[in-house]
């Protein structure tokens, strides 16, 4: 009984086949005539409301008449789409509606621009488009939209900054870039300001050459040229030349040394075994509840360093403590958000992250580029669009000095 079962079972599976290239290609026609059709359907829907009246239809409240259509590709994930997009004789018709949809499929192009920047192959690019769209895209589009991209990632770079900035936060990241056969790093400079309503707002992104004095300065000089004005603390790390060039560019405003950099350059001097009990030591002077207390309790911790032979960690604090404690002139419900620099180092990550793949750019506006365009994307976000603190804790007297 059990033979004829497995014979059965056997004679049945061979008679069962299914072709999958088969099913995928119908598939595939099925979701792109579901998509044609939807689209075709909203633009309609859309041409209506724009007259006030259905087509054909008799109404006193109708402004306008239909007069055909004309046809249009839109290329989508699910393959090429032929659009009807209704004409009418008075009125325009601008479609809210294949921008709406574009816009959910600017991810693809961001794709070709990065591949392209990657150093992928224009035929593996038209390769991959085929595969994503259903429609090969010719070099020159590539082009086109690389410098489509560039000129509107230009213009929001130099943008006019209105408004006053209170706060305004800086760092750096090192990328790497080909240069006469030889590979070498590339510094992009990046600033964001919380202004007097206390929004956050990505001030500018520049080539730096190397985080020096010189390329920091033409940073700050920059962002004046454009605008920049109302800062009183700036927060960053102590990185070479940068404390000069704030200095120098903004005399009256206070700097604050990044309390998270700070740490680690003390535990770079600390035995990993004793890392835990040093970081409680340095957490509780900045728990204080005001400078001086801070500066006290400051004082006991390079005591008790000492007395552990830590001393090169309790020079480290004597010499740096102080520039750690700007954020204490400011109101407390801001000092979680002001005293360290990780809000940027959040989005630098990211920064990071999406340039890894590229490894070495062909130049340094490339680099700049792409880095931009992240950011301007992160710009756009809730990151952008929700209040990040309330100004309205700071002196009134402070936003206008």
């Amino acid at each position: 009984m059990e033979n004829v079962a497995q014979e059965t079972a056997d004679v049945l599976s061979g008679a069962i086949k299914v072709d999958e290239p088969e099913v995928s290609r119908h598939l595939s026609k099925l979701v792109r005539d579901s998509v044609e059709k939807t689209l075709n359907e909203l633009l309609d829907t859309e041409a209506d409301a724009v007259c006030r009246a259905g087509r054909y239809e008799r109404s006193a409240e109708r402004v306008d008449t239909r007069a055909g259509s004309y046809e249009r590709t839109l290329h989508t994930q699910a393959g090429e789409v032929k659009l009807k997009v209704p004409k009418l004789r008075h009125l325009p018709l601008e479609s809210q509606i294949i921008e709406r949809y574009r816009r959910r499929e600017s991810s693809v192009e961001e794709a070709m621009v990065e591949m392209y920047l990657a150093g992928v192959s224009l035929r593996r690019v038209e390769d991959i488009t085929e595969m994503l769209w259903g429609a090969r895209v010719s070099p020159s589009t590539i082009s086109e939209l690389n410098q489509k991209v560039y000129v509107h990632i230009d213009k929001w770079l130099n943008r006019p900054l209105e408004g006053r900035y209170v706060y305004v936060y800086l760092d750096g990241i090192v990328l790497k870039r080909c240069w006469a056969g030889t590979v070498r790093n590339v510094s992009v400079l990046v600033a964001v300001g919380v202004g007097e309503d206390g929004y956050r707002e990505v001030l500018g992104v520049r080539e730096g050459g190397k985080e020096d004095k010189e390329g920091w300065l033409g940073m700050l000089r920059w962002l004046k040229e454009r605008g920049l004005s109302g800062v009183r603390l700036v927060i960053s790390d102590r990185c070479a030349g940068l404390v000069e060039a704030i200095a120098e560019a903004f005399p009256d405003a206070d700097w604050q040394r990044c309390v998270v950099h700070f740490y680690r350059n003390v535990f770079a001097k600390t035995p990993m075994h004793k890392g835990r009990e040093v970081a409680a030591m340095l957490k509780a002077i900045h728990a204080q509840e005001d400078r001086e207390a801070a500066v006290k309790k400051g004082a006991e911790v390079m005591a008790k360093l000492e007395n552990m032979r830590l001393g090169s960690a309790a020079a480290i604090l004597r010499e740096g403590l102080v520039e750690t404690l700007a954020y204490m002139d400011y109101p407390m419900e801001h000092w979680s958000k002001i005293r360290t620099n990780n809000m940027l180092e959040r989005i630098m990550r990211e920064i990071r992250r999406r340039t890894r793949v590229v490894g070495n750019f062909p130049d340094g506006n490339s680099a700049v580029m792409l880095a931009s365009a992240r950011l301007r994307h992160i710009a756009g976000t809730k990151w952008g669009t929700r209040q990040y603190m309330d100004m309205s804790r700071l002196d009134r007297k402070e936003l206008v000095a």
